[in-house]
């Protein structure tokens, strides 16, 4: 029973820094437009299903598949941006309208996605082919390796980019005072631009990490998107790290609720995480973004 536990809490992590990818991409966007973008979960089966058909059907090496669906997803992303969210924007519309747009958004790009690739599952061949490691009883896949050493990557490299280029600081600055950042004169229309695109391809690339385990198709990006959303409250809305942290905690105790409850119970444990943490610890881990 403990070499069970111990092999599901582990499942859980490599889930839960798929989960934290997708609540980090929610906290770009949050942090420059103040906007929670609901068609996140769109990008994550969009980043799966592009690399898919680049690599089965035009026959592509896979990693120049998926770094190719990473460019394309990022330019959605943009071009969502562009579309829906920048009209409203310049409207003054409020955010909650924005919300059900992006909301909206999502529905429409999992409809296309229907239409274009039908509703089989898809999934991709697992990175390294070889047969998992065994480390103290345990079996370890190398997909699981690749998940978490390219997650602890993209958060070093997103640390590095908000610190230390102007990008990044004009983009924090954007979300601490967008009145105040114009008036020093950064671009704030770009810098949204720009956080849709950084979040696009961070969906994109949460999807290439997990399909090959799992699977993807049009309508996997609604139960992406809400488990990201929850690790982003569990963690502080906002802070990255925090959503980071946030997903693993919220896969860890997925996975023990169906070693203990059944599969039945997996949705139930994330929604009573996220009301224990809205009813004792509103602001997250690490607090509201500063």
């Amino acid at each position: 029973m403990l070499d069970l536990v111990a092999q599901s809490i582990l499942s859980g992590i490599g889930v839960g820094c798929i989960y934290g990818l997708i609540g980090i991409g929610f906290c770009v966007i949050y942090n420059a437009s103040g906007i929670v973008n609901f068609a996140q979960g769109a990008f994550v089966m969009m980043g799966g299903m592009v690399t898919y058909t680049a690599f089965a059907r035009y026959g592509l090496p896979l990693p120049l598949a998926a770094a190719l669906a990473i460019v394309l997803v990022a330019f959605a992303g943009v071009v969502l941006e562009r579309l829906v969210v920048r009209p409203l924007w310049n409207r003054g519309s409020t955010m909650f309208v924005m919300i059900l747009a992006t909301l909206a958004a999502q529905i429409v790009i999992e409809r296309l996605a229907l239409l274009a690739a039908g509703d089989q599952p898809r999934t991709l061949p697992v990175f390294t082919d070889r047969p998992p490691l065994r480390i103290l009883g345990l079996a370890v896949n190398f997909q699981f390796l690749w998940i978490v050493a390219c997650s602890l990557l993209v958060i070093v490299l997103l640390a590095l980019f908000f610190s230390s280029t102007k990008t990044g600081k004009a983009m924090r600055a954007c979300s601490i005072n967008r009145d105040a950042a114009a008036l020093q004169g950064i671009p704030v229309s770009r810098m949204l631009a720009l956080a849709f695109a950084l979040s696009a391809a961070l969906g994109a690339f949460a999807g290439i990490l997990i399909t090959p385990t799992q699977y993807t198709a049009f309508n996997v990006g609604v139960p992406f998107a809400i488990s990201g959303f929850i690790a982003a409250i569990v963690g502080g809305f906002g802070r990255p790290l925090g959503a980071f942290t946030g997903g693993i905690l919220l896969g860890v105790a997925q996975a023990l609720a169906i070693v203990f409850l059944g599969s039945a119970f997996k949705n139930v444990a994330a929604l009573s995480i996220l009301l224990l943490f809205l009813f004792v610890r509103p602001t997250g881990l690490l607090g509201p973004a500063k």
